[in-house]
């Protein structure tokens, strides 16, 4: 059970933003009711979402990104959303699995992916070879700089489903064969 509930009564502010969200998802995820406990992390999320799909890394990228670093936290919920949410994007069912370890068979994703675990796993303070091997993949500084902002964007909800244990309301999919980020 959710240590903080969904929000079943939003202030009219946030309820604008989640009638947006069901009628682009059809349904408002639980997370989402989550956050309209406070308009300004609602806003937050959603401007944040918008800025990074105009990003030049592409959505499977982004998905893939997303799935690495919900394994390496062990968000289940992120792991389930993004899981769904990359099918959607064209990502295969291997390819998925996969991403949550973060690995890949293309060889450019997986440099992106092993950015992304270092990032991660580091806090930030990768090495000057970390970021000269994502480049030498095939990124450009602004991929990369887009990269950081997908990863972070993502470390923010990994942390706010554990702080608000979020109940997972899509297919669930498991982080607990996943190495972990110290």
């Amino acid at each position: 059970m959710a240590r903080i509930a969904p929000n079943t009564s939003p202030a009219a502010e946030a309820q604008k933003q989640l009638d947006g969200v069901k009628a682009k998802l059809g349904s408002v995820p639980n997370i989402f009711q989550t956050f309209a406990h406070s308009p300004a992390v609602l806003d937050f999320y959603m401007q944040g979402s918008g800025a990074l799909g105009k990003t030049s890394i592409s959505t499977k990228l982004r998905e893939s990104l997303a799935l690495t670093v919900a394994g390496l936290h062990g968000c289940d919920y992120c792991a389930s959303a993004h899981t769904k949410i990359g099918e959607g994007a064209g990502l295969t069912t291997e390819e998925l699995k996969h991403n949550l370890k973060g690995q890949s068979e293309d060889a450019k994703t997986q440099a992106a992916l092993t950015f992304a675990a270092k990032t991660v796993e580091s806090r930030g303070n990768v090495s000057d070879a970390d970021v000269k091997a994502v480049k030498e993949a095939g990124f450009s500084e602004g991929e990369v700089l887009e990269m950081v902002a997908v990863i972070a964007f993502n470390i923010f909800t990994n942390y706010f489903n554990h702080v608000a244990d979020t109940d997972v309301d899509f297919p669930h999919v498991s982080t607990s064969d996943v190495r972990k980020a110290a």
